[in-house]
């Protein structure tokens, strides 16, 4: 472009041609002058407003302040040439910031763009769009860019460019972005041909389901489909191959996205999902010499673990991948020990028992001296999750070790993992107590004030540890160098238990104020008032020390530390009253054990998360922390007021909040459990004919449910005790293929009804053709409300309809042969209510005026009971009997009486079953295709 523009070219060639930096700034000067002149006389033409606006761009690049052209660039932007408009947008956004007032101006020239026909004009708007992205820009602009990634019209770079654009409005801005009414439409695109779209939405879906992933639970099934397509049936270009391996990228991110899942309860994903790991774990067996091809590989097959991971910890895949992760953490290539490891520390994290993974243990501790740092974090990560009961001392004794010559980097998160380790695995208080003095000695600096009122609080609470901890205290301090954090513990304890040991050899009185003492000259301020507060509890418990205690009170009420001169002052006021030892004893008093609550250093270990990374699905710190971490985000709150919070160290929740807390990574979101909160049934679809045809199908087993001018769907469907199979047919009617087309099911109740699909749906429909899906179905207990089916498709434009599956709880009922005697004996054995439901409602007349009762046979008899003739007195009732099958609550017996009445044109209703629920159930089922006026209209059946 310079080379078009020569006013450029030697404006550039000056710059550069300049010896020094006088000169340069000369020349830069002399020509914003000219620029500003130009500008203010007007008159220019587009071709000398791109001219000028590059030399300014130019010039901004140099690091030089820019105050002009940026009016010129938006007016540039509004240009019908695309070298002026590129020069505009590149202007606006490098020389306007979000909150530019300037932006307003350029807003209706974006938009124009984002609706031309023009790629290009589509790729600049969304470039800067993408660039600036200002919380006004998202508002007015968000479903411009939506309405482009969702056009069937929009080029494939034009998609992209959407998708990625949308991303970053919404790590910037997720309160413009509607979400939730836009997750149907975006999912729908990872049905794509084109795998570069596919990638960019599948970012987009990836960044929107974390926060809302009910909305989103369609993408599961997406991605699952795809990887079949990419793993198992090799459906991908060339050129989307990566040293033959299809689409590495691809892959992993929709690995990712099905750990924001739960395992889905549908066989047919399950098994499909279970062949592509296999598939991925076999290809990645047998490492290729060449490096590219293996890190596509290794980038694939530990995404596809940390999926088995978190699908089943007890699954045979998981198996083969804990032999597959001890070779890796072995491996000479410093990022295969990394992953292996960090991999490792997932398997750990979720997994019931840790022996396989503890048959590694050497191997994981000597990963702390690796030369790569971010190998040691990952192994000090591994240890953490590992460690338990059986093997703490010994892991906790190493990071000791280690501590010593770690690095500075690593040594406080090492200091918090090893506190929490400690109280969390304690297995005596001596143990814990010379575990935490040794870690406070040897980490000095990197130690949290958090860390040693850990240790006070569960000192004070543990009324069998009090006297051993003033003794170790005080052997620590009689070291020639003491940490002031071992001081201010020191001074705590002994303040409160010293006279527990006072009367044996080496820890009278003296030589515990002499060695504490000593060590107060090389602390500031704090720690010295905290130990002014030992010696005011000694001048009570040690009056043989007392003239040394108030002497020290005398000299520092005269210091220029405003608290240390008032508690001197207060103390030796204290000391000082005469024949008034009752109120020094009640200022003195022993301090109380602390309330249970949260450990402090739960605050530590909490840790700000990037905007756009993708949350962890996991944390560290062993399968109880994964299964409780809902409990442990809903904790967070009480510990944020910096308070030191306690525990007593042999409570069953000691540390609830500490397990599984990782520096390394934020908590994850709670799920309710792992399962996504559902947001309620979907909208069910309004048409003409809809209802009739449900009710039609409710007492027959096979017709149209819908119906429109693009699809059909018809059903066909068998029942055998609580079992049955349903086929779904599904036509297309039109010359165009319906694409990303999914279906997916609703149950209200999964625990009384289940419904899974034998095998995954495709992915479109042919002009004209139809596709059939079978659906097992299971009567686990009663249910009133049928199961909901949602069939979604992009036809131009995206279309999903919600049908009420005619799956009621009568097509579960078995026939009944019963004598008249038989059945009368059993009516009245079962009596009236409450296990007796009963309606009468108004009947249509045939043409002639008489009775239907060849109808009214067929809607019992279809509804699965078995129509008893020769039972009534009355020929024109009808009696029936059935057995309701449910696997979970077993059999229910069901009587049935219909008595219709001509003359009134009513029919009276009678159903008794041995439960209530069943018999209001039934009657409210069957009356309903029995009402006047409930003939469903003709329909043609599914081809």
């Amino acid at each position: 472009m310079a080379t078009n523009m020569r006013g450029l070219t030697q404006f550039i060639a000056d710059i550069r041609g300049a010896r020094v930096r006088e000169l340069e700034e000369k020349r830069i000067n002399k020509e914003m002058a000219n620029i500003r002149k130009k500008f203010k006389d007007g008159n220019l033409d587009g071709y000398q407003k791109k001219k000028y606006v590059a030399k300014i761009i130019f010039t901004y690049i140099l690091g030089y302040k820019v105050d002009v052209g940026h009016m010129e660039a938006v007016n540039l932007i509004a240009s019908s040439k695309y070298s002026e408009k590129q020069i505009g947008y590149l202007a606006v956004t490098l020389l306007m910031h979000e909150n530019s007032d300037f932006l307003r101006l350029v807003v209706n020239s974006i938009r124009k763009d984002l609706d031309s026909n023009t790629e290009v004009d589509n790729c600049l708007a969304l470039h800067a769009i993408a660039n600036v992205g200002g919380s006004e820009m998202a508002e007015a602009l968000a479903e411009d860019v939506h309405r482009l990634l969702i056009s069937p019209t929009s080029q494939t770079f034009v998609k992209k460019k959407a998708a990625l654009t949308l991303l970053r409005l919404y790590r910037k801005h997720p309160e413009v972005i509607p979400a939730k009414e836009w997750a149907q439409r975006i999912v729908s695109i990872m049905d794509d041909q084109d795998l570069g779209v596919v990638i960019c939405v599948v970012s987009l879906v990836m960044a929107l389901a974390q926060d809302h992933l009910d909305a989103f639970a369609v993408c599961y099934t997406k991605a699952v489909d795809r990887l079949n397509r990419l793993v198992i049936e090799h459906e991908f270009l060339a050129t989307y191959a990566y040293y033959k391996v299809p689409s590495p990228w691809l892959q992993v991110k929709l690995l990712r996205l099905l750990q924001y899942y739960p395992p889905s309860e549908d066989t047919a994903i399950g098994s499909t999902l279970d062949k592509v790991l296999q598939t991925i774990m076999e290809n990645s067996a047998e490492p290729s010499r060449n490096v590219q091809h293996n890190n596509a590989q290794h980038a694939i097959l530990f995404e596809a673990i940390s999926l088995a991971i978190h699908i089943d910890t007890s699954s045979p895949l998981v198996g083969t991948a804990a032999v597959l992760l001890a070779k890796f953490i072995s491996s000479k290539e410093t990022n295969v020990r990394y992953l292996g490891l960090d991999t490792m520390a997932h398997l750990a994290a979720r997994v019931d028992s840790l022996e396989p993974i503890k048959r590694h243990q050497a191997t994981i501790i000597m990963s702390l001296r690796d030369k790569d740092i971010s190998v040691r974090r990952r192994a000090l990560d591994l240890l953490y999750s590992m460690c338990d009961v059986d093997n703490s001392e010994l892991v906790v004794g190493e990071l000791l070790r280690y501590l010593r010559v770690a690095d500075y980097a690593l040594r406080e998160e090492m200091v918090l993992k090893i506190a929490i380790l400690t109280e969390k695995y304690a297995s005596s208080y001596k143990w814990y107590v010379d575990t935490v003095l040794q870690l406070i000695s040897a980490a000095g600096d990197h130690v949290g004030d958090e860390v040693w009122y850990r240790v006070v609080q569960i000192v004070i609470n543990t009324e069998d540890l009090q006297e051993y901890a003033a003794k170790v205290v005080l052997e620590h301090l009689k070291a020639p160098t003491a940490h002031e954090s071992m001081v201010k513990v020191g001074g705590y304890i002994l303040g409160e238990y010293g006279h527990l040991i006072a009367n044996e050899p080496g820890y009278s009185p003296v030589e515990q104020f002499q060695i504490l003492h000593a060590k107060s000259q090389f602390c500031v301020a704090a720690t010295r008032s905290l130990l002014l507060s030992t010696y005011i509890k000694w001048v009570n418990v040690f009056p043989e020390i007392k003239p040394q205690l108030v002497n020290i009170f005398e000299r520092y009420r005269h210091v220029l530390d405003p608290e240390l001169q008032q508690r001197a002052c207060e103390f030796y006021a204290l000391t000082s009253r005469p024949d008034d030892d009752e109120l020094l004893q009640n200022v003195c008093e022993e301090m109380p054990p602390f309330p249970p609550r949260v450990s402090a250093l739960l605050g530590r270990l909490n840790r700000k998360h990037g905007d756009t990374e993708d949350k962890r699905t996991w944390i560290h710190g062993g399968k109880e922390a994964n299964l409780e971490r809902g409990v442990i985000s809903q904790r967070k709150a009480s510990t944020s007021n910096g308070t030191a919070p306690t525990s007593n160290l042999n409570n069953n929740d000691i540390l609830d909040s500490l397990a599984g807390l990782d520096l390394s990574a934020p908590p994850a979101q709670p799920t309710d459990g792992g399962t996504p909160v559902s947001s309620g049934p979907p909208r069910l679809s309004a048409a003409p004919n809809i209802d009739r045809w449900y009710e039609k199908l409710t007492s027959s087993l096979e017709g149209v449910l819908y119906e429109d001018i693009q699809i059909q769907v018809g059903i066909k469907s068998r029942y055998q005790g609580h079992m049955a199979q349903m086929a779904i047919y599904v036509g297309n009617k039109i010359s165009v293929p319906l694409t990303s087309f999914t279906t997916t099911t609703y149950v209200h109740d999964p625990d009384a009804l289940s419904l899974t699909f034998a095998k995954m749906p495709p992915s479109s429909i042919a002009p004209r053709t139809q596709t059939q899906q079978l659906l097992h179905i299971e009567c686990k207990k009663m249910f009133t409300k049928p199961p909901i089916l949602t069939i979604s498709f992009l036809t131009g434009s995206h279309q999903s309809i919600s049908l009420r599956l005619p799956i009621v709880v009568t097509k579960f009922f078995e026939h009944v042969k019963l004598e008249q005697a038989d059945f009368f004996e059993r009516w009245k054995l079962i009596g009236g209510p409450p296990r007796e439901a009963q309606q009468v409602f108004p009947i249509d007349l045939t043409p002639s005026g008489q009775l239907d009762i060849l109808k009214h046979r067929q809607v019992v008899s279809g509804h699965q009971l078995n129509v008893l003739d020769g039972i009534d007195p009355n020929p024109n009732n009808i009696v029936a009997a059935g057995i309701l099958h449910m696997s979970a609550d077993g059999k229910v017996g069901c009587l049935l009486r219909l008595e219709p009445n001509k003359e009134a044109k009513l029919c009276r209703l009678t159903v008794r079953s041995t439960s209530a629920e069943v018999a209001e159930e039934v009657q409210a089922v069957i009356q309903k295709p029995l009402r006047a006026g409930a003939n469903p209209p003709p329909a043609t059946t599914s081809s």
